[in-house]
């Protein structure tokens, strides 16, 4: 048996100062991975780099439906915090090569993660009337 002044962590709440900030802070962990991630399409682009190395071609096949511009913004945004290295093929035509950091790699349990817990939470549309 622990004694009552032995601190266990409860699930889901670090062991760390960090954890007990009074709001949200750039330096807290969690802001980190959420700015990481933030924007529309952004985890299916990480999801694609999981696969591997892919040219902005290639990015753009697999994903059909996001527009060129939004492909752009979303891989200069993960080039920006360090979660995707672009690398530029010196040839003509020039080939743009994009492939997770080791920062990046480390996302992929985060997704799952997150998978994991939206197939047990059911989608709820928000009501009509929490909007008015």
């Amino acid at each position: 048996m622990t004694h009552q002044t032995v601190r266990r962590p409860r699930p889901g709440l670090p062991d760390d100062p960090h954890g007990h900030t009074p709001e949200p802070s750039p330096s807290c962990p969690v802001e980190v991975a959420l700015t990481a991630l933030k924007g529309r399409w952004t985890t299916l682009v990480i999801r694609e780099l999981l696969r591997g190395e892919h040219t902005f071609t290639e990015l753009r096949e697999a994903l059909p439906a996001l527009s060129d511009k939004v492909l752009s913004d979303r891989l200069a945004h993960l080039t920006e915090t360090g979660v995707v290295t672009r690398r530029r093929e010196p040839a003509w035509p020039s080939r743009t090569h994009y492939e997770l950091t080791p920062s990046g790699k480390r996302l992929g349990p985060v997704l799952q993660s997150l998978w994991n817990w939206g197939t047990a939470h059911p989608h709820q549309e928000p009501s009509t009337a929490a909007a008015h």
